[in-house]
């Protein structure tokens, strides 16, 4: 992922103007990670190291999503329909 990606994504989910590590931006930064690791692995099939770095960014969202969702069922809601995740 490029700077400039990850200056979009940032400005994007951010809270505030200086928000650079909150939940939200941390998930969709993730988000944006996996989503290219995926599309690299339908072409590179046997590529297995990147493919453990996929398997530990996806439980690492999975953990940020559920401390969301035990603060704030509302923020939860909204941060995966923004992002366009399953549940």
């Amino acid at each position: 992922m490029d700077q400039a990606t990850k200056t979009a994504v940032k400005e994007e989910y951010r809270q505030h103007d200086k928000d650079t590590g909150s939940v939200e931006v941390q998930v969709a930064l993730l988000s944006s990670r996996i989503n290219e690791l995926t599309e690299h692995l339908k072409q590179h099939k046997k590529d297995h190291s990147s493919r453990r770095g996929l398997i530990i960014m996806v439980s690492k969202r999975r953990r940020l999503l559920d401390y969301v969702n035990s603060r704030d069922k509302k923020r939860y809601h909204d941060l995966v329909k923004r992002l366009g995740l399953r549940r």
